[in-house]
């Protein structure tokens, strides 16, 4: 259900219930009325103030963030608002206040407006919960000490929101709202003072990102790694006794790390025990666990299965293992694996800036042209992946090499913003 937690608004610094009843009420006359954009005016309006509320300066990223939320709040808005059962009528005032608190990340009104009332009251649970999170991500260590000591009880508390995270949970930068996404440069400091207050290392999350540890968060978390902490938070949480695996009902933090592009993460997790199939001994490259899983007659063992295999050979071609892309081409892996579905071995090489692992695949036959599930073929993937991918890697060689292969100009996107790779891309344009 919508929204995806990483995508809930945030609430202005000193929100008030009653004035949230307005929002809800005017929503509701947008809907009744005869303009058509109606809804829309209003979502985009109520997303533009709480963004002012933050403080926040108007960038071009911002816009564009206002318009992505505004995009799906109008969508939510408009289907609980507009297809109405018998038992609800069109417009309703319930629904218009449901639609509000789904947009800040709450299972229903009523627990949103608990929550507003509760942060009037400094000496609330929810209200100094709110705090010390905001202290975990900024690293204020002082103000997270002074509240774990005047309440002790704090370290085992959980958000009111739907994922239900505890304060240990922000240390992953991953999984709960997205304005809170952030990772402290001392965030291993942060957590070493959750830990020895008693916070329960493998405590797991709730809602709709699914079931995970502090520690799979990590493992998955863009904000770690950018700032350099992942690997050494992973392993203090392991030092803590965090369970590598990520604990029973949990997902596992290693296959989750190859899934979200950290194989650095997934190769430390498999130096320090995690349990290897056939899937992550590929993604992580460890050819001698993988051959493990043949009989001598080149069949899968027991241990192993058809969609391990598959996922283990795109894992190895997006993280460069070329020996394990070898030994599993010879096996006979479908180079057409992910196509039309997900992503195809070729496109994530491409993502990655493999060179070597592209041109491999390419010699073994791999379809240009072969789409991913977003539309796209191999040159189209390349391209976007200028734009929006890891900005350290160098996408030049292999765009001239898919286009030295036969990829269609017209594929790529243009311009991407990197000189040299529109240069390059200029030259291969048919000229106007």
């Amino acid at each position: 259900m919508y929204p995806n937690p990483a995508t809930v608004l945030p609430l202005p610094p000193r929100p008030n219930l009653e004035q949230y009843k307005k929002v809800a009420k005017d929503l509701v006359r947008a809907c009744k009325s005869d303009h058509p954009d109606a809804i829309r005016a209003w979502v985009t309006e109520w997303i533009k103030r709480l963004a002012d509320s933050q403080g926040a300066t108007i960038t071009a990223q911002l816009r564009q963030w206002i318009e992505d939320q505004a995009n799906q709040l109008e969508e939510f808005a408009r289907s609980k608002l507009t297809n109405s059962d018998a038992r609800t009528p069109r417009c309703a005032l319930a629904n218009a206040q449901f639609v509000i608190a789904r947009a800040h990340g709450f299972k229903s009104w009523t627990r949103l407006a608990k929550h507003i009332e509760a942060l009037l009251r400094e000496s609330s649970r929810i209200s100094k919960f709110e705090v010390a999170a905001d202290a975990v991500i900024t690293g204020n260590i002082a103000t997270l000490q002074r509240l774990l000591r005047e309440d002790p009880d704090l370290i085992r508390a959980r958000s009111a929101r739907e994922h239900g995270c505890t304060l240990l949970h922000y240390i992953g930068a991953n999984g709960f709202e997205g304005y809170r996404q952030k990772s402290p440069k001392n965030a291993v400091e942060v957590a070493k003072v959750l830990l020895n207050a008693g916070a329960e290392i493998d405590a797991m999350t709730e809602g709709a990102m699914g079931s995970g540890t502090t520690l799979g968060m990590v493992a998955t978390s863009v904000h770690t790694e950018r700032v350099g902490v992942h690997i050494a938070l992973l392993g203090t949480l392991i030092d803590h006794g965090a369970d590598v695996n990520g604990a029973p009902a949990a997902y596992n933090p290693l296959l989750a790390a190859l899934h979200n592009d950290r194989p650095e993460a997934a190769a430390f997790l498999a130096l320090r025990g995690a349990r290897l199939d056939l899937e992550g001994a590929a993604g992580v490259g460890r050819l001698d666990v993988v051959k493990s899983f043949f009989n001598e007659d080149g069949s899968l063992k027991a241990n192993a299965t058809k969609a391990q295999l598959e996922s283990g050979f795109i894992w190895a071609c997006e993280y460069g293992h070329r020996a394990v892309a070898e030994f599993l081409l010879e096996k006979g892996v479908d180079l057409r694996v992910g196509e039309n579905t997900n992503q195809t071995a070729l496109h994530l090489a491409a993502h990655r800036g493999q060179l070597e692992i592209v041109k491999l695949l390419l010699d073994r036959g791999a379809s240009l042209e072969a789409k991913n599930v977003y539309g796209g073929t191999v040159l189209g993937q390349a391209t976007w992946s200028v734009m929006h991918g890891e900005p350290s890697i160098d996408f030049v060689p292999v765009i001239e090499t898919l286009i030295a292969a036969g990829a269609k100009i017209e594929e790529a996107d243009y311009p991407t913003g990197n000189e040299r790779v529109d240069e390059v891309l200029r030259r291969h344009r048919p000229k106007l």
